[in-house]
């Protein structure tokens, strides 16, 4: 990978491949407010979720899952409030509002070490 964007886009597209394999909607890629963004917005049945996504080609770090720390789960939730807010409660404004749905948070690691195997793994409801 050439930059650290581009290794992080290469990981997000992996993700999102994992996702619709197992027959998701995606609906949100990239969701950008001022506090921040969240990877992949997508429809898992009856659930809304909210998709971090952590792509690794080496361990000298952590483990990918290691780096969604309390701050970042923070800024993703209040993400999540934010498309919320927009996608449904804001829609109550002249109009009769859709219930929100149902919501969970997840995580994909990837690790894709230089000639090795990669790892996908998915961790549902996360947090």
């Amino acid at each position: 990978m050439q930059n650290k964007y581009a290794a992080g886009m290469f990981g997000q597209k992996l993700a999102e491949e994992c996702l619709t394999a197992k027959k998701w909607t995606i609906v949100e890629r990239n969701y950008r407010t001022r506090s921040g963004e969240i990877d992949l917005i997508a429809i898992d049945g009856e659930y809304l979720v909210f998709v971090e996504v952590k792509y690794r080609r080496s361990l000298a770090f952590g483990e990918p899952p290691e780096a969604v720390t309390a701050a970042k789960r923070e800024t993703i939730r209040s993400v999540a409030e934010s498309y919320l807010y927009e996608m449904y409660e804001k829609s109550a404004e002249g109009e009769s509002a859709m219930p929100a749905p149902n919501c969970r948070f997840d995580v994909i690691s990837v690790y894709d070490p230089p000639g090795g195997n990669r790892v996908i793994e998915h961790i549902t409801d996360a947090f």
